[in-house]
């Protein structure tokens, strides 16, 4: 398989072959692509920024432009095993409802995203008092994606409140695996899988 970020390879090593997949804020296409390729999956993927839906096009993957916060209503329900969601809820107008969208879609849902209650970045409030910049954080707070900085212990809380069960979950620190003790303030990022 080829080399994908670490949330994206936790994700492609757990879709079983023959599975149907929605990747939401697929990028370029690296997820459907390592799938289309090691397991035979024909993934559908929606991605905003048409530079990417370009770029995913001619990797020969099936790619529409569209909207996570409108376009995701546009499905119908159950019409994927999994729907996946990497490195993009934070960036949602309105994260509660792409969830729900999700998860009426797929029959489960993988969502990662960045853990702002990282150490690194709790230091950087503290000693800095400026919002940092990290690897994993590179942009500034005026020219981030970014617009809702959500943490392990908030998702958690998010997800039991919403009567969701987690299915399955990992925490990473660049490509290392880590448990989930203490995940809230040692993992750069996190990976859920959710079942309705």
């Amino acid at each position: 398989m080829t080399a994908l970020r670490p949330d994206l390879a936790v994700i492609a090593e757990t879709i079983p072959t023959g599975a149907r997949v929605l990747d939401v804020g697929c990028g370029d296409g690296a997820l459907m692509a390592a799938l289309r390729d090691s397991k035979g999956i024909d993934a559908r993927g929606m991605e905003i920024d048409p530079v990417n839906v370009a770029n995913a096009v001619t990797r020969g993957l099936a790619v529409v432009q569209g909207d996570a916060d409108t376009d995701l209503a546009d499905y119908p329900d159950d019409s994927f095993d999994y729907a996946v969601l990497s490195q993009t809820l934070q960036t949602t107008r309105r994260p509660d409802l792409v969830l729900d969208q999700l998860l009426r879609i797929g029959k489960q849902a993988f969502v990662s995203f960045p853990n702002f209650a990282q150490w690194k970045i709790r230091f950087a409030h503290m000693f800095g008092g400026r919002m940092p910049v990290t690897k994993q954080l590179p942009h500034r707070w005026y020219d981030t994606p970014n617009i809702h900085h959500v943490t392990i212990d908030d998702f958690k809380s998010f997800v039991e409140d919403r009567g969701y069960s987690i299915e399955g979950e990992w925490y990473l620190s660049g490509e290392k695996r880590r448990g989930a003790g203490l995940a809230n303030l040692l993992a750069e990022h996190a990976v859920f899988l959710l079942k309705r």
